[in-house]
């Protein structure tokens, strides 16, 4: 337990460049003083001590606006930065070198008793605000960008940004989550979420094929104007030489 302890507090010099000391990482930091609150509450928990869990969990919220609820399981080296607006649901797990930064949702989508909430592999960084919601897995060390909001599995590795939460980059050439990046790729070139000054790009499409109509009928018209022209030098010079013919007769 003490080395479990232990690990939470060093870990975030790994983390924050701007942790001093263990001193200062003890006394200052709120994402610290919460998973130490929780390995209490889960502790209770466990033992079916459900009312000292949830009202010590209270407290620890009061303290470091983080809410951690007793029931959810958290790996090792737990690090939440900055911290306050995080929540993390009953039924979330969370694996090891797990790092979430404030204003991160952990929730269920529905109001089943069973599993509700996500479950986040080792080594995963969930930026700001960014909501996980649903009972899937993001996989070990996937990286999911602040403001996402994720309503679908995650593969290993993968970066994941947008609402809703789209694939953007794979560690590897691994054929799921290639093929997860291309339809989000053509799926985000066929919808789109904002159309400045309400120009739409059918719009644009429209337009130029109206111009391209219009240039067409000009160079229709150019070609005409030129056949009269043609035409007409042509018959100016047939009257000059049968005028020419009857005064040599």
């Amino acid at each position: 337990m003490w080395k479990l302890l232990k690990e939470d507090v060093t870990c975030v010099f790994d983390r924050d460049p701007a942790a001093r000391n263990v001193f200062d990482v003890l006394t200052c930091y709120s994402g610290v003083h919460a998973i130490l609150f929780h390995r209490l509450n889960h502790g209770l928990w466990k033992r079916n001590l459900r009312w000292p869990a949830r009202f010590l969990g209270n407290i620890a919220r009061w303290l470091t606006g983080i809410e951690i609820h007793p029931g959810a399981k958290i790996g090792r080296r737990f690090f939440v930065d900055h911290g306050t607006g995080v929540v993390i649901g009953e039924t979330a797990e969370i694996g090891d070198d797990v790092t979430l930064y404030q204003g991160v949702t952990l929730g269920g989508r529905d109001l089943n008793e069973g599993k509700r909430h996500p479950t986040l592999g080792n080594g995963v960084v969930v930026g700001a605000g960014a909501k996980i919601l649903g009972p899937f897995v993001v996989g070990d060390k996937a990286r999911v960008g602040s403001n996402a909001v994720i309503i679908d599995a995650v593969p290993k590795g993968a970066t994941v940004v947008g609402i809703p939460g789209r694939i953007v980059r794979c560690p590897s050439a691994d054929d799921n989550c290639l093929e997860l990046v291309k339809e989000s790729n053509e799926k985000k070139a066929v919808e789109h979420m904002f159309d400045a000054y309400g120009v739409t790009p059918d719009m644009l499409e429209d337009r130029d094929l109206e111009l391209q109509d219009l240039r067409d009928q000009l160079a229709e018209m150019k070609e005409a104007i030129d056949q009269l022209k043609n035409a007409s030098s042509q018959g100016a010079r047939n009257d000059a030489s049968a005028r020419t013919g009857t005064e040599n007769s």
